[in-house]
């Protein structure tokens, strides 16, 4: 599918210069499979001098700040590469969108499922190997947050300070800005006046800093197919320095645990066997040096942001610039996760 590169923003030509001025290639490079793209961060896979990498660059139509986002996420994995979290290894980047219009890296391609896509069969077979998989991402959850980041290199990865103060204005914020897009008048969510009270009102009074992945959740983690393992967490645009303790919420805020409203994901089936929320806070618990007392903060904390970014490709699909269908489904996701932080709040 070389010749189709174009249209995911890849210029082969380039690619090629590029890769041989790094030393990964002097032979020709061809683009053999499309993993993601569109409106989404764009993933290929592909092939130079008989070596298989991943491509990744932020979509063709580019949001102002998405090479800076791509510049902070193949730093972050760069660093990862001396801890013990599961992840892709890095291979290089470019920070220089003038290669092919955009920030991009490679890496290392993972042998292994994504189980919003499909369960492998031992899994599907297994209602023991789907307990174990679910308390694998719990633990892969803890690790990620007591990750030493300074040790790495990442003491400057995010502003620690007034971290917990600043979340509800911003995600406020987030929702407020898409009222500048054509078509979307304004939002028209439930309950985002009451939640984002309650969260004030109950704001934990501080946290142990760590690295947090920001959008972690079931469709973020490529397992093993031959044991319950998680192969490596994905997708880290959104990882930064703050309170770890968000990436648990973020799991539970879309764990469908059998909720006909939950948000999250749906992929993997049967889902009879998995964890319960409750032995997924315990899970954390065991494989972390934090508490979890204020886990129920953080899980509503997720669901409120989570409902604040869906609603974004909802007024995109307002303003003509994603799919109406898609669109649709987003809002009634961000209407979910909202609805499910209220039935925090009241029980």
């Amino acid at each position: 599918m070389t010749s189709d590169a174009a249209e995911y923003g890849v210029d082969i030509a380039a690619l090629s210069e590029w890769m041989r001025g790094e030393h990964l290639a002097a032979g020709p490079v061809e683009v053999t499979e499309a993993i993601s793209g569109g409106t989404q961060n764009v993933l290929l896979r592909i092939s130079a001098d008989g070596a298989e990498y991943v491509l990744r660059r932020p979509p063709v139509n580019k949001k102002p700040r998405d090479d800076q986002t791509m510049r902070r996420e193949m730093r972050l994995l760069a660093a990862l590469g001396k801890t013990d979290v599961p992840h892709p290894a890095f291979v290089a980047g470019c920070p220089d969108p003038d290669v092919l219009g955009a920030a991009f890296y490679l890496m290392r391609p993972l042998d292994a499922a994504n189980p919003n896509v499909e369960l492998p069969p031992p899994y599907a077979a297994s209602a023991e190997w789907r307990h174990r998989l679910g308390l694998e991402v719990a633990s892969a959850a803890a690790r990620i947050g007591d990750v030493d980041f300074a040790a790495i290199g990442l003491s400057d990865f995010g502003r620690v300070d007034g971290y917990l103060d600043r979340q509800v204005e911003r995600w406020l914020r987030q929702l407020k800005s898409y009222e500048v897009l054509d078509g979307y008048r304004s939002s028209q969510l439930p309950h985002v006046e009451v939640i984002a009270a309650w969260l004030d009102r109950n704001k934990p009074a501080g946290f142990a800093p760590g690295l947090i992945h920001g959008d972690f959740h079931l469709a973020n983690v490529m397992v093993e197919r031959e044991r319950p393992a998680i192969a490596g967490v994905i997708d880290w645009e959104l990882s930064t320095v703050g309170a770890p303790l968000i990436d648990l919420g973020w799991l539970l805020a879309t764990w469908p645990d059998d909720d006909p409203h939950a948000p999250g994901v749906k992929g993997a089936e049967p889902w009879h066997g998995f964890p319960s929320p409750g032995e997924l806070v315990e899970q954390y618990a065991r494989s972390s040096v934090r508490a979890v007392d204020d886990v129920e903060w953080y899980t509503v904390l997720a669901c409120f942001k989570l409902g604040c970014i869906l609603e974004g490709t909802h007024a995109r699909a307002q303003a003509g610039l994603v799919p109406a269908p898609r669109g649709e489904r987003f809002r009634q996701a961000a209407r979910n996760a909202l609805r499910r932080a209220m039935t925090i709040i009241e029980s």
